[in-house]
């Protein structure tokens, strides 16, 4: 018999199918029972009303039996859930960062992936944190599912069964692409796994200016090989024209050091004409001038 594809597959299974099972047991039953009723006492066999009298076995009956099965359905979820909020001490550390609208993975010293890889058998928790709106992270092959909220330093854990890839969503309506916002998990063995997280570089050995936009989600919308996302590309837009919308009216304007200042910090000030208003948040108290210098230099070197 194959293990689990997660620790939580069996408990969770085995919840759903109790549940699912009472649902239908009482969706045949009262069906059944109203069926009977209607042609049992219709008003042709029945013209003149009687009074029924009550039956206390009966009452006691249909009030017990539902309070049992309320219990147990209560006591699977239970289990389930301390499972869940009880993360071994032992568990792998990986940082997951929820943006509009992609995943990172962050392993220990700060490799970044846009993909979840995990060693097999090994428990592995997930520190999760939202760099903008609402995302909810779900595994549905793992059956485990976490809301990602700003401020709100959430965590969730799981143990991988069988080697394999298993899709991520989002699960929390998070804006213009949120379809998009999907991920994978690669289960692995550990040899393998270490290999791969070796061969990682460190964000250290990025451009500092790329590594300010990953950090700040804005490869989300802006793609920087020319591929065409939520807003233009980042790829040969310094010094290009554009036609921007400034105060109701069209202008040209050059994509220029002051220009991406603007755009950074005042976003729908002189908005490209054909993008969306609104979707795009100030980044100002979120990314300092320094910072700002360093993704314009950047800009400039990605022709």
């Amino acid at each position: 018999m194959n293990p689990a594809v997660s620790n939580y597959v069996e408990g969770v299974d085995l919840a759903f199918k109790v549940i699912f099972g009472i649902c239908i047991f009482f969706l045949v039953g009262i069906t059944t029972m109203m069926i009977y009723f209607v042609l049992r006492y219709r008003e042709k066999k029945h013209p003149k009303a009687t009074q029924i009298k009550d039956n206390t076995v009966l009452e006691i009956t249909w009030t017990v039996i539902p309070l049992l099965l309320v219990l147990l359905m209560f006591y699977l979820g239970y289990v389930g859930f301390i499972s869940e909020r009880r993360i071994p001490s032992d568990a792998m550390p990986i940082k997951v960062v929820g943006k509009m609208w992609a995943w990172s993975f962050i392993y220990e010293g700060d490799k970044e992936s846009p993909i979840l890889v995990v060693p097999l058998n090994k428990p592995v928790r997930l520190n999760l944190y939202s760099a903008d709106v609402i995302h909810g992270l779900s595994i549905p092959a793992f059956r485990i599912k976490q809301d990602v909220v700003p401020g709100k330093n959430n965590a969730m854990w799981f143990t991988a069964g069988q080697e394999g890839e298993y899709e991520i969503f989002c699960t929390a309506y998070c804006g213009l692409r949120h379809s998009y916002m999907e991920s994978k998990v690669k289960v692995v063995t550990e040899e393998e796994f270490n290999r791969w997280v070796k061969a990682i570089p460190s964000a250290s050995s990025e451009p500092p200016g790329l590594a300010i936009i990953r950090k700040n989600a804005c490869n989300g919308c802006h793609s920087l090989d020319g591929s065409k996302l939520v807003s233009t590309s980042f790829k040969g837009l310094y010094g290009k024209t554009e036609t921007v919308i400034t105060d109701g009216k069209e202008r040209q304007v050059t994509i220029d050091e002051a220009y991406l200042k603007t755009s950074i910090y005042e976003p729908d000030k002189d908005l490209v004409k054909g993008l969306p208003k609104g979707v795009m948040k100030t980044y100002k108290g979120l990314i300092t001038e320094d910072e700002l210098n360093k993704v314009i230099d950047y800009l400039k070197t990605i022709k």
